[in-house]
């Protein structure tokens, strides 16, 4: 995940009110630990930090959000585990979202331990180093979508107030490519590259026991988030990751949300068909009548009036969908302010 907001209503953590949930950890197999870590949003009110035995300590794959408290709930979870931050020997990051990275410089500092993360996190930096001109983009970026002026406002005194999620930047020591081994008590986990949700994202897997550390690709409830205006083709991308994933044949799933699963091809599968009604239902509304602003089209794809509240979640998916159709010869760009979309 990336934006604070519920990925069902669009609201922002100013307009509902969130209880804070405390951070837990659990066992789930012999050597492996979830750690339930909290987050502010309504909605998705938490994200999994996994902790896997490696030697005399720990590897910790992903982090949770940076906040007031956050890393004593952290330390909290891992205690219920009966570890301790100072077990952290090396830290890896799925992706560079504020719920998977936002701890890591504070982690880093307290543990010595290195980081590894895939290099491409330029969507991460420009959050993080210049809040306001990356919030200037997102905010030009809507209104050449249509979205009237008014939730944009409102949008941006919410987005002020929020932060960035994000501790400190702190450069990888280690680029997490394709291939790249990390060695734990349980055998060694590859990475495997699986752009789309985000540039930056990674998924390991662990041949012999066919566990994946999915990250925020594979979810336990099946749902889409793109980081649109960082790659060519974010939605093909995410596509084509599926079917990384999918010849790993793994058997449990430890994702960044949620509960483990085994469903893993259901799940895959789901996604699949997921992106492909989207499409379905872009390429209609946008063979509607005149040609159309993404935030016009929204409504006839998702139903009701989602923009109501200026969501940027979903205007970002409406953008990747869009441009994803453009990229196949579906789907035409026409420019001026606002640009409108229409059939190619």
């Amino acid at each position: 995940m990336a934006e604070a907001t519920d990925h069902r209503s669009g609201a922002t953590p100013q307009q509902a009110v969130v209880r804070q949930e405390l951070g837990r950890g659990e066992r789930v197999l012999p050597g492996v630990f979830r750690l339930r870590l909290p987050l502010p949003w309504p909605g998705v009110p938490h994200c999994n930090a996994w902790a896997v035995a490696a030697g005399d300590g720990i590897v910790l794959f992903d982090t949770g959000m940076h906040g007031p408290g956050s890393l004593a709930q952290l330390e909290r979870a891992l205690a219920m585990c009966n570890l301790r931050l100072e077990n952290v020997r090396l830290l890896v990051c799925t992706h560079a979202h504020s719920d998977h990275y936002g701890q890591a410089a504070s982690i880093v500092e307290r543990t010595g331990c290195e980081l590894w993360m895939h290099p491409d996190h330029g969507h991460m930096l420009r959050w993080a180093q210049d809040p306001g001109t990356a919030l200037a983009r997102r905010l030009e970026v809507a209104r050449q979508s249509g979205v009237p002026e008014e939730p944009l406002r409102r949008y941006a005194a919410e987005r002020d107030a929020t932060g960035s999620g994000i501790a400190g930047v702190i450069e990888p020591d280690r680029a997490l490519l394709s291939g790249v081994i990390v060695q734990t008590d349980l055998g060694p986990w590859t990475a495997y590259e699986t752009p789309g949700h985000s540039p930056s994202h990674v998924c390991l897997f662990q041949p012999e026991r066919r566990l994946l550390i999915s990250g925020d690709h594979l979810l336990g409830r099946i749902s889409l988030h793109f980081d649109y205006g960082f790659s060519a083709d974010p939605v093909g991308e995410f596509v084509d990751s599926l079917g990384v994933v999918e010849a790993l044949h793994a058997r449990l799933c430890l994702p960044g949300h949620g509960r483990t699963f085994t469903d893993v091809q259901a799940h895959i599968e789901g996604n699949r068909e997921l992106v492909n009604d989207r499409l379905s239902k872009l390429s209609a509304a946008i063979a509607q009548g005149d040609p159309s602003t993404a935030f016009e089209i929204a409504p006839r794809v998702y139903g009701g009036e989602p923009f109501s509240s200026f969501a940027p979640w979903l205007l970002a998916e409406t953008l990747a969908m869009l441009l994803h159709l453009e990229v196949a010869h579906r789907a035409r760009r026409i420019a001026g302010e606002p640009e409108r979309w229409a059939p190619a």
